[in-house]
């Protein structure tokens, strides 16, 4: 069993920055792909980035190419989402997700370990 547990959400200015965090516990990462995914309001949940633990390989939405970075500290299993330039589409609760899928899977199906979520809004 994995455990995901999101926080570094909050409100913030267009323009601006936020970190966001992802402890995950319950096993060893070899082979997971941990992703980020978010959900506006009455929108279905998108993906948004992803980092195979193993290779530190990485991918991301185009919306946010460029502007998010993901990466991981395996000493403390944690992976983060660097967010720069938030937009108010930006406007999301954000969730943590882990699972051995094939990477470049961008649906949130073949996720079955999901965090709380944190919720990030980005004021005009």
């Amino acid at each position: 069993q994995v455990q995901l547990v999101e926080s570094g959400g909050g409100l913030v200015q267009a323009g601006g920055s936020l970190r966001l965090s992802c402890a995950v516990s319950g096993r060893t990462l070899s082979g997971y792909t941990v992703a980020w995914f978010r959900q506006a309001s009455g929108n279905e949940r998108e993906f948004v980035a992803a980092i195979r633990w193993s290779n530190i390989r990485t991918d991301y939405a185009d919306a946010v190419k460029g502007r998010f970075t993901i990466s991981r500290d395996n000493t403390k299993n944690t992976v983060y989402l660097q967010m720069n330039s938030l937009t108010p589409e930006d406007t999301a609760a954000y969730y943590c997700a882990a699972d051995v899928v094939p990477f470049g899977a961008t649906k949130s199906g073949p996720y079955d370990y999901w965090g709380q979520g944190t919720q990030v809004t980005v004021s005009p």
